[in-house]
């Protein structure tokens, strides 16, 4: 499995988007240099962002995102983004080919991260991160992206 950071690097991550955000209450200021940072860190993604959740549709509407330009709108419980959403359950997926209703937005993505992200039981939206490698997300990067995530709702 690829993979070049390590848990030290997500702590020092997760200290720098804290300090970041910190006195800062827009939430699209905040997801949009939260996406940037994570642009920043990661080696060997091609896209990162946030889908927000819209209640009155129920889908996920594209928010602030680094990359080409992205699906706007994808429904609760469809795709990567939406079947995590709905399952509140963070998904890897080393084969986004091999995973049933992948939505393909960017043809080079090849492997994928969504985390949900919901703040005292209220649903915000997902974190997205694509790959244009297989089996680029690690367990290290699942539990230092879920840290990342919870820092992330302290601003929201």
């Amino acid at each position: 499995m690829f993979t070049e950071t390590n848990i030290t690097d997500y702590d020092q991550l997760n200290k720098t988007l804290a300090s970041l955000l910190e006195g800062e209450t827009d939430r699209i200021a905040n997801l949009s240099n939260a996406a940037g940072l994570l642009n920043q860190f990661l080696k060997d993604i091609n896209w990162v962002g946030f889908y927000l959740y819209e209640e009155e549709s129920d889908q996920l509407v594209l928010g602030p995102f680094q990359g080409l330009p992205a699906c706007v709108r994808i429904d609760n419980g469809k795709g990567v983004c939406g079947t995590a959403f709905k399952g509140i359950d963070v998904f890897v997926v080393d084969d986004v080919h091999a995973f049933p209703g992948h939505i393909a937005c960017d043809a080079n993505s090849k492997s994928e991260i969504v985390l949900p992200i919901y703040k005292n039981g209220q649903p915000i939206g997902v974190l997205d991160i694509d790959a244009p490698v297989y089996g680029r997300f690690s367990e290290e990067d699942r539990l230092g992206l879920i840290d990342f995530v919870e820092t992330l709702k302290k601003y929201l």
